[in-house]
């Protein structure tokens, strides 16, 4: 079995200091937070920028200062988020893919999102991906709902992604797809043979699903963009904490952890 990949999402969109008090905010607290999870076993750190009153940003200027604070601290796979929040424009969103990143996430498709809508129409996916492919960035497909998976093979056919595809599958967000096993097996049932894929519990959903990820062969993602507590009531202390529980359960399940350069080679990465 591949070692284990795993992906740490420091801060997210969503989530508030009122929320998560530990919750990285700035540059600098950002790329601290990544490298306490490097060191924690960590490989790719997921980032979405924020500004310094809290509010999500899509800036080129800030995901650039992020990225090279990151970098000067180790040599993580950075991976920034295309996403950003549901009221991002679409010129917002492709702004972090200037920094020329090693990987980048790329929504499959519009689903519901709590009480709002994230909106990815077809027109934006694939100038998503022509972006990236442009620049020689490895594509994250991120999977809300089953549709998304054949979305992405559309894409190969159309000339727009190159295989091997690594999915990421969002599970549990209200409105999309639920954090159950079976729609995590399902799922990776739908996936093109060859290619890899991780899974991102929210909530309540993230370790379970981490843990049947890590039995299946899969890969993890955690942090406090999908989950603030460590347990039920007991807001975790910070997203390296997260980590070394995903390493600890790893090990005991006889699952090695992936280095960054191993994490590279197992995802078809070449580092410049």
């Amino acid at each position: 079995m591949e070692k284990l990949i795993i992906t740490v999402a420091v801060t997210g969109a969503e989530v508030t200091r009122e929320k998560q008090p530990n919750l990285p905010i700035t540059p600098d607290e950002i790329a601290d937070a990544v490298y306490e999870c490097y060191l924690a076993g960590a490989s790719i750190a997921h980032v979405h920028a924020r500004l310094d009153d809290g509010t999500p940003t899509q800036s080129y200027e800030v995901y650039k200062e992020i990225k090279e604070k990151i970098e000067k601290k180790c040599n993580i796979i950075f991976q920034p988020s295309t996403g950003g929040a549901t009221w991002h424009t679409f010129e917002e969103r492709m702004q972090p893919l200037l920094t020329n990143p090693e990987m980048a996430t790329l929504s499959a498709g519009t689903c519901n999102f709590g009480n709002d809508v994230f909106l990815n129409p077809m027109e934006y996916i694939e100038k998503f991906a022509i972006e990236m492919k442009k620049r020689n960035i490895k594509p994250e497909i991120e999977v809300f709902e089953r549709g998304m998976i054949e979305t992405a093979i559309k894409l190969v056919d159309k000339g727009l992604l190159n295989p091997p595809l690594h999915f990421d599958f969002v599970m549990g967000v209200p409105g999309a797809i639920p954090g159950t096993i079976e729609d995590l097996v399902y799922l990776v049932s739908k996936i093109p043979p060859g290619s890899t894929w991780s899974v991102a519990g929210i909530g309540r959903y993230e370790l379970p699903l981490a843990v049947h990820a890590i039995l299946m062969g899969g890969h993890v993602r955690v942090g406090f963009e999908d989950n603030i507590y460590y347990k039920k009531g007991e807001l975790a202390k910070s997203n390296a904490q997260l980590v070394e529980r995903i390493v600890r359960i790893a090990k005991e399940l006889g699952r090695e952890i992936a280095t960054p350069d191993e994490a590279r080679k197992i995802l078809g990465i070449r580092k410049e």
